[in-house]
């Protein structure tokens, strides 16, 4: 438990650092767009304010979700956590095509801009967003993937912008700007519907994209006096918590001991699959269960 607390802590201070470093750089790229006369950075410093109210919003409800478990919330707060990840993937989409309708007519007018002011934001850029989004490395709850990818766009974008203002150094070829923009863009917008997808599976509580509930099935009628499992149920508080439901059907004359060693095998293997809640009922064969139960998953 104290490893997870630790983990939850650190995700929530990356978080912060990522929020910080984006906020305090969007205030530069504003100035610097002003000075080097490129409407590119400014949009980019417009599109980066909504990035770090995202990133403060994601370190917010992470935060709030490390409450603990209350009459309310018998399973805590963990799925703010999956609320942040939704709005911050909704607000990233949006983002996404009003890029795209600046960077589309710029297609047919590009615009000239200060090359070598743009290349200095650039490798601030870089780095800023390469160090925000290196501390969020690993995350594995949806707030936090999400977040990642708010800021690999930007660091995409700002390698883009990069690329450009050394272009545009010694060509008049102010095109591949808005190329590079909707190119970027685009790959972003495909990961965040697709992100957007799996978030509303895990708010419709279904089995997390990872695991196979098949498997898992298949290892609980392996255990030793286990002799059919039914109304098995998996499903995710964040992305990152999973919920095992299940009941185990095992012979009439099993004894109380060996019912507490099928408990104990049956949270082993929880625990090794990352299952943070467990709720396992046993029933003795020759009991009138319910034939519903018996459904196996399609």
């Amino acid at each position: 438990m104290t490893d997870a607390h630790t983990h939850h802590s650190d995700t929530t201070g990356h978080l912060k650092t990522a929020f910080f470093l984006n906020f305090g750089f969007t205030i530069l790229e504003i100035a610097g767009g002003l000075w080097t006369n490129s409407t590119a950075i400014i949009a980019d410093a417009v599109h980066d304010l909504g990035d770090s109210l995202s990133l403060g919003l994601a370190w917010f409800l992470n935060r709030y979700a490390q409450k603990g478990r209350t009459s309310q919330y018998s399973y805590g707060y963990r799925r703010y956590s999956l609320l942040g990840a939704l709005i911050n993937t909704i607000i990233l989409i949006i983002g996404g095509i009003i890029i795209l309708f600046q960077a589309i007519p710029r297609l047919l007018q590009p615009e000239t801009t200060h090359a070598p002011g743009m290349i200095g934001l650039a490798v601030i850029g870089i780095l800023i967003n390469g160090l925000a989004a290196f501390r969020l490395r690993g995350g594995k709850s949806s707030n936090v993937r999400v977040a990642g990818w708010h800021l690999l766009e930007d660091l995409l974008g700002w390698v883009a912008v990069l690329i450009v203002s050394i272009i545009l150094l010694f060509t008049d070829l102010y095109i591949l700007d808005p190329v590079l923009s909707i190119m970027i863009t685009l790959y972003v917008m495909v990961n965040m519907i697709r992100n957007l997808k799996q978030t509303f599976g895990l708010f419709l509580q279904a089995v997390p994209s990872e695991v196979d509930i098949r498997e898992i099935e298949a290892k609980l009628r392996a255990i030793d006096q286990v002799q059919s499992t039914h109304h098995t149920h998996i499903w995710s508080l964040d992305g990152e918590h999973h919920v095992l439901t299940t009941h185990l059907v095992v012979d009439s004359e099993v004894a109380r001991e060996e019912i507490l060693q099928i408990k104990k095998k049956v949270t082993d293997l929880a625990e090794a699959q990352d299952f943070e809640h467990v709720t396992i009922e046993i029933e003795y064969a020759g009991e009138d269960h319910d034939p519903r139960y018996h459904e196996e998953p399609s």
